[in-house]
């Protein structure tokens, strides 16, 4: 039986592990808090009371971490994971971070002589809960079809972006677009009930009109719109402001760094700082429906 370590569970680890679980593989998991690894327990993972326990005799690691940082201090450096896997274990890392440290730890995996993909995810606490996540893999295409079987037990859609570093690069792409089409529904919403317009016959226009998006689609910013989106919860739940930060940050990193002209994107990221200095970010992304009608 496949034997996977997996560090890392927050919002999102927690439920992906879950979900290897259910699907029968044995698993060994690390957290910094210790809550979140007796409740896997209980469905069956080994606990470990660190991360280099938790490689201990592993065929694959499976990571979810907060940024580049934390990664780069996981896998590198003489007491880093790299120093302790035997050779042909395969490594998915499954956080969003910069795609120049995404490249920067495949280097160090290769050189240890280990497979390893960059994997970050779509799809939010509730695809993680579901199993229906979407994965943007960047690596050897040799590589993801060994760990095919794995990715498949947690998402729904699994895509090959390219080579090392591919994945972040899709990913900080993917959320950049999401992040102007929240602030262009949110902006316009505010619009038309400013001027007299129902929110619902609103939203409905425009999602059968030129500018349905997928906004308008699954997650409309205005309360009361649709009945399960975070906007109709006090805006919890779903994906925090401050991870639309953190990602829009990590796609001007990614425009710096080959000169791309992305001022959407800088506008975006700008917009929700504000949000963040606003005491904001613990709250969902489309909480910025409430910076045009405050």
């Amino acid at each position: 039986m496949t034997q996977i370590a997996f560090i890392g569970l927050g919002h999102m680890g927690l439920p992906m592990a879950r979900n290897l679980l259910k699907a029968g593989f044995a698993l060994k998991v690390f957290d910094l808090v210790p809550a979140a690894v007796a409740e896997l327990a209980k469905d069956g993972a080994q606990a470990a009371g660190s991360a280099a326990e938790a490689v201990q005799g592993t065929d694959v690691v499976i990571s979810m971490l907060p940024a580049s940082r934390h990664v780069e201090g996981l896998y590198l450096g003489d007491n880093g994971l790299f120093a302790r896997l035997a050779p042909g274990t395969l490594v998915l890392e499954c956080s969003t971070i910069a795609p120049e440290s995404a490249r920067k730890v495949h280097q160090a995996a290769a050189a240890r002589g280990l497979g390893m993909l960059d994997a970050p995810v779509s799809g939010g606490t509730a695809g993680a809960a579901a199993g229906t996540l979407t994965f943007m893999i960047g690596g050897e295409a040799a590589t993801l079809e060994k760990a095919r079987s794995i990715f498949a037990a947690m998402g729904k859609n699994i895509f090959h972006a390219g080579p090392d570093g591919a994945g972040q690069v899709a990913k900080v792409c993917n959320n950049q677009v999401l992040a102007v089409q929240m602030i262009a529904t949110a902006e316009a919403m505010a619009l038309g009930v400013a001027n007299g317009l129902e929110p619902a016959v609103l939203a409905e226009i425009m999602r059968q009109s030129s500018g349905g998006n997928w906004t308008l689609e699954k997650y409309n910013p205005w309360p009361g719109v649709m009945e399960n989106a975070p906007a109709s919860k006090g805006y919890t739940g779903g994906f925090m402001a401050e991870l639309m930060a953190k990602d829009l940050g990590l796609a001007q990193e990614a425009a710096q760094v080959t000169a791309s002209s992305t001022p959407m994107g800088a506008l975006a990221l700008q917009i929700y700082r504000l949000l963040l200095k606003q005491g904001k970010g613990q709250q969902d992304f489309s909480v910025v429906q409430q910076l045009f009608v405050e």
